[in-house]
C-alpha cells in the first residue's frame, strides 16, 4: 500500500511530541523520516526529542504525579478502562498503521490492539489491590505497611509490537499511581503518536506523555533525576546501556530483553504437532523479530529426519513472505535495511562454518517485494553450538537445529549461553515434562506449546534475558515501594 492509497485518519494527525497534555514541537526542532519498511518509502516526518525535550515531559509528568497519586484507585481504574475501549473501537486502523511502519501483517496485528486493551482491563481491575500488610508488634504498638507508588516511570517499547507494547506497559505504572513516559521505538514511531491522540486526553494533563526519538531519548530518559524507574523491551546491549546509566542515580530497572530460546523435542513427542509448534514458535509472522522465538530446535536423534522433514515441507505452506497490508499475508518483511544486511551475515556465517541450508536463505523473488527488507523463512540443520547461528540472538526469520542423543549433554548445550527468556519442551511424558521444565534455565516454559502469553502468567527472562516480571501481578508491584509504619499506642 503506498503512502498516497492510505485510508485518511489512518496517519496520526500529529507527528511532533506529546507531553503535559499538549502536543509539543521538538525544541531544537529536529524531525526524521519514519519509512514503510515493505516499500522503502517514507511515511512521514516525524518529531526526535532530544535532552530538553526529554526535560519538558519528565518535569510535565512530574507535575501531575501528585494529582494522579491522590485519585482514588478504583477511579484510575475507570479510566484505564476507557482507554481500553478507545483501543478497541480502533483496533482495525490501528493494526494498518503498523502493518505500514513495522512490515508486520495486517491480519496479525488486529490482535495487538486487542490484547492491549485486555492488559489495561486487568490492571485496571487490579488497582485497588496495592494493599499493605498489618504486622504483630505486641500490645500498645500497631506497625503497617503501605505501598506507594514511585513517581515518573519511563517506557522504553520495541519495534515489533510498538503499539501493543507502549499501551500495554503504561497499565500497571498508571493503575499503581505513577505518570509514565513512554518513548516510542525510532524505527516505527507513528502508532504511538496516535495512541498518544486516542487516549491522552482521557488522563489529567501530564500524566500520560509520549516521545518520539532515537538513542540520545532513550538516555536521557534513564539519566534523568526525576525518572523513578527506567524500563526497556529490546536487545542486551541495550538493556546494559540502560542500567549502566539508571545506576548514576541508583535507579531500578525493569527489563525484557532478548533470547536464543530453545525447543526441545523428545523420542515421544506428538510428531504432527511438535512440526506446527517449531514452525509456529519461531514467530515467522513476525519475521522472526521476537524476543520470545524458539530459534534454537533440539531434536532428538530418533526423530530428527522425519521433524525436520515435516518443517521443510510445512514452513512454507505457512509462512510466505508479501505485502504487510494484504490481510492474506501470514509473514511480512524487516524493519530496516541495517536489520536485514544483518540477517544476511547470520545466514552467510551460517554457511560458511558448514550448517545445511534446508530452505529460505534468500531474498524472495517476488518482484512486487523487491525494495523492501523481505528475507524468505530460513532453517539450517547440522548446527553444532560453536557457530553464531546458534549462539548469538539474530532477530530475523533464522531458525537453528540441532541433534541430540543424551539429556544430560542436551542440558549443557541449551543452559550453555547467557540468554534465557523461553523454552519449549515437546514430549507426552510428565515425568520427562516435569524433569525438563526444571533443568531448563529460562523465565517462560511451554510444555506441548509455544509463543503464547496469558494475563496474570509472569512473563520475563533469567541471565541476560531481563530483570523482573510483566503481565501480572507482581508487574504492578514493580512501580510501587514499600513504606513502613509503626505507632506506640499510649494511654
Amino acid at each position: 500500500m503506498h503512502t498516497h492509497q492510505i485510508p485518511a485518519g489512518t496517519l496520526p494527525a500529529h507527528l511532533d511530541l506529546y507531553y503535559g497534555g499538549g502536543w509539543h514541537k521538538p525544541l531544537a526542532g529536529r524531525y526524521g523520516d519514519t519509512i514503510n519498511p515493505a516499500l522503502n518509502e517514507t511515511l512521514a516526518s516525524v518529531a526526535v526529542a532530544d535532552e530538553a525535550d526529554v526535560d519538558a515531559a519528565v518535569n510535565a509528568a512530574q507535575a501531575a504525579f501528585d494529582g494522579w497519586r491522590a485519585i482514588p484507585p478504583a477511579q484510575r481504574g475507570g479510566l484505564l478502562r476507557k482507554a481500553a475501549a478507545a483501543l478497541r473501537a480502533e483496533a482495525s486502523s490501528l493494526a494498518l498503521l503498523d502493518a505500514l511502519n513495522t512490515g508486520n501483517p495486517v491480519r496479525m496485528l488486529e490482535a495487538d490492539a486487542h490484547i492491549a486493551a485486555d492488559a489495561l482491563e486487568y490492571f485496571a481491575g487490579l488497582a485497588p489491590e496495592v494493599k499493605g500488610e498489618t504486622i504483630p508488634m505486641g500490645p500498645g504498638k500497631l506497625n503497617y505497611t503501605v505501598r506507594e507508588p514511585l513517581g515518573v516511570v519511563a517506557r522504553v517499547v520495541a519495534y515489533n509490537h510498538p503499539l501493543m507494547f507502549a499501551a500495554m506497559r503504561v497499565a500497571a505504572p498508571l493503575a499503581a499511581g505513577n505518570t509514565v513516559v513512554v518513548k516510542a521505538p525510532d524505527q516505527a514511531p507513528l502508532s504511538c503518536l496516535r495512541l498518544a491522540e486516542l487516549i491522552g486526553g482521557i488522563f489529567p494533563p501530564g500524566v500520560v506523555n509520549f516521545l518520539a526519538g532515537g538513542r540520545s531519548c532513550g538516555e536521557a530518559l534513564a539519566a534523568h533525576p526525576l525518572v523513578r524507574k527506567v524500563t526497556l523491551i529490546g536487545g542486551i546491549p541495550t538493556g546494559r546501556a540502560v542500567m549502566r546509566t539508571a545506576a548514576e542515580s541508583l535507579k531500578p530497572v525493569l527489563l525484557e530483553l532478548g533470547g536464543k530460546n530453545a525447543l526441545i523435542g523428545y523420542p515421544d513427542a506428538d510428531i504432527p504437532k511438535l512440526v506446527a509448534g517449531i514452525v509456529q514458535g519461531m514467530n515467522f509472522t513476525w519475521a522472526g523479530q521476537s524476543c520470545g522465538s524458539t530459534s534454537r530446535v533440539f531434536l532428538h536423534e530418533s526423530i530428527h529426519d522425519e521433524v525436520l522433514a515435516g518443517v521443510a515441507q510445512l514452513l512454507p505452506q505457512r509462512h510466505r513472505p508479501g505485502p504487510p497490508t494484504d490481510p492474506a499475508t501470514t509473514m511480512g518483511c524487516l524493519v530496516s535495511r541495517v536489520q536485514l544486511e544483518k540477517v544476511e551475515g547470520f545466514i552467510q556465517s551460517a554457511l560458511d562454518e558448514g550448517a545445511q541450508l534446508v530452505c529460505g536463505g534468500k531474498r524472495p523473488e517476488d518482484p512486487s517485494l523487491a525494495n523492501g527488507f523481505f528475507i524468505e523463512p530460513t532453517v539450517f540443520s547440522g548446527v553444532g553450538m560453536h557457530m553464531r547461528v546458534a549462539r548469538e540472538e539474530i532477530f530475523g526469520p533464522v531458525m537453528a537445529v540441532l541433534r541430540w542423543q543424551d539429556e544430560n549433554s542436551l542440558f549443557e548445550q541449551v543452559n550453555a549461553l547467557d540468554y534465557g527468556l523461553t523454552a519449549s519442551i515437546w514430549t507426552r511424558d510428565l515425568v520427562t515434562a516435569h524433569r525438563a521444565a526444571e533443568r531448563v534455565q529460562a523465565g517462560y516454559v511451554w510444555i506441548n506449546n509455544t509463543s503464547q502469553h496469558f494475563l496474570g502468567a509472569p512473563f520475563g527472562g533469567v541471565k541476560q534475558s531481563g530483570i523482573g516480571r510483566e503481565e501480572c501481578f507482581e508487574e504492578l508491584l514493580e512501580f510501587t515501594q514499600v513504606k513502613n509504619v509503626n505507632i506506640r499506642l499510649e494511654g
